[in-house]
């Protein structure tokens, strides 16, 4: 149950009640537009049913009443306060059903956040303090967000006063640390980020757990990382981030092995890579795949085509049609272990890409999930976490790491749990 805080409105003016987080959940869920998390609310009794089109809206376990919500769930859900902080569960106003021009920067935007979009350029958004927000009118005006420099990297911007707060390239920021003017306007963000490497586990060869497990064993992932990154990149050592508060100390990447490698690759019936079938490893330009193919040639005899494929046709490629390896570069939608390992992996989820199923991984997160005791819940989400190391339908690469200028004085110039900005959160501490 859920019970919204007195006096709530919209920025119109209009009351912000649990009904209207109710139409913003269905509205999720819609099945004849259903959002592609729309699996964040399948613990809802009757949710996945109604968005997927096999049972009515009346269904869904949410009821409002008043500043209530009452939630409903198939199975105890701990997890679900940390899942309702994910922004696709945002609450939008009634008008985002029936106005096309809803979302529409200027004067007839309505939201609930700290800031409106009041006006859009070629160059820029203009956002405008929402005096109805419910912890107060932020305290800067108006933020002016620059969506091109024309050109100017951002740190040249930043040096010539053009913009306060910035994020920067990765590599800008090993010498950046040491600069005497910047130095010490440069942050580090907090990084929810992990670029995965996948293979289809519904098609031959990769539905064979060994021939999964060979190519797992076959790479030096910490190594392929390590050379291969800009300073953007830490090598993973499993599906969850580290800014993921539950997040496991325990080490799930798979050992490399070469020797067992082969071992398992010639009992899946391809001894030294003979007979092995044709194999592409598709990306939308992935800095590690080079090296990643040369390993497995090197170790297994076995040879992986490599093709990019332009970033919008990749993701459509991967939801339809998925090839026998890819990488992804994933955000967690909420700050959650569940966000990473059931979106990505679990039975039947819209994006766990590579088809890839186990009772026994999804009962471990169902186990994780009802778990009233942080211990238990622990205990079996690593377990969930072994399963994937050991099975490799997917293998963890590397945590992605943020940097920014910001400028002195700029309080709350951070990012949150989610890798967000909070402009609600700035302030200049002499204004």
């Amino acid at each position: 149950m859920f019970t919204l805080r007195e006096g709530l409105t919209f920025s119109d003016g209009s009351p912000l009640t649990a009904e209207d987080v109710r139409r913003s959940w269905l509205r999720v869920l819609d099945p004849a537009a259903p959002s592609p998390l729309a699996s964040l609310l399948d613990e809802v009794v009757g949710a996945s049913a109604y968005s997927r089109g096999r049972g009515p809206v009346e269904a869904v376990g949410l009821e409002a009443d008043g500043r209530t919500l009452t939630v409903r769930f198939s199975d105890p859900a701990t997890d679900f306060a940390s899942v309702a902080a994910s922004p696709t569960l945002a609450v939008v106003p009634p008008t985002a059903a029936t106005d096309p021009g809803a979302f529409s920067p200027g004067g007839g935007f309505v939201g609930s956040g700290g800031y409106l979009p009041t006006a859009v350029t070629p160059d820029s958004l203009q956002l405008t303090a929402n005096p109805r927000y419910w912890a107060g009118p932020p305290a800067i005006d108006t933020v002016e967000v620059l969506t091109s420099l024309d050109g100017t990297s951002p740190v040249e911007a930043f040096r010539a006063g053009e913009v306060d707060l910035t994020q920067i390239y990765s590599p800008f920021a090993s010498w950046l640390a040491y600069d005497g003017e910047l130095g010490s306007s440069l942050r580090e963000g907090v990084s929810v980020n992990l670029e995965y490497l996948g293979f289809d586990a519904a098609e031959p060869p990769f539905d064979d757990a060994r021939v999964r497990q060979a190519f797992a064993k076959a790479v030096d992932w910490r190594r392929v990382v390590a050379l291969g990154s800009d300073g953007s990149e830490a090598p993973a050592t499993g599906m969850v981030p580290p800014a993921i508060p539950d997040r496991s100390a325990e080490d799930f990447l798979p050992a490399f092995d070469p020797a067992a490698a082969r071992a398992l690759l010639a009992e899946a019936g391809y001894a030294d890579g003979r007979g092995f079938p044709p194999v592409t490893f598709i990306t939308s330009g992935n800095t590690h795949a080079e090296a990643i193919a040369a390993e497995l040639e090197r170790n297994l005899g076995v040879a992986v085509a490599l093709e990019t494929m332009d970033f919008g046709q990749y993701f459509d490629r991967l939801g339809q049609d998925p090839p026998a390896m890819w990488v992804v570069d994933w955000v967690a939608d909420y700050p959650g272990r569940t966000a990473l390992l059931r979106l990505l992996l679990g039975s039947d989820q819209q994006n766990n890409y590579g088809r890839w199923s186990s009772a026994a991984f999804d009962d471990a997160l169902g186990e994780g999930s009802a778990a009233t005791d942080p211990a238990a819940a622990a205990a079996a989400f690593d377990r969930a976490e072994r399963i994937v190391r050991d099975e490799a339908p997917v293998v963890p690469l590397s945590y992605g790491t943020s940097y920014w200028l910001a400028r002195d004085g700029l309080l709350g110039a951070g990012e949150n749990g989610l890798g967000f900005v909070r402009f609600a959160g700035l302030a200049w501490a002499d204004r």
